[in-house]
């Protein structure tokens, strides 16, 4: 084989590499936007939750004195 034989099968692995790095790279870079999207909406879940169960006990125990003692007790 020649060495520009040779030269020209390294370059075309070469490139068949990039062309799979790349679209590894793309779907990653997918992966990550999806998981932050995902995230996003569980910490707005979490506030929502939060408030919402705040807001229960406001209701529950308008009276601190009438609040159970904590399971300690």
């Amino acid at each position: 084989m020649s060495s520009q034989e040779d030269l020209e099968r390294r370059l075309a692995e070469l490139e068949t590499r990039l062309a799979f790095q790349e679209h590894s790279i793309g779907e990653l870079s997918d992966a990550l936007a999806d998981a932050r999207m995902e995230s996003a909406r569980n910490s707005e879940t979490l506030l929502r939750v939060t408030a919402e169960l705040k807001q229960l006990r406001t209701l529950l125990y308008a009276d601190p004195g009438s609040e159970p003692p904590p399971p300690h007790y």
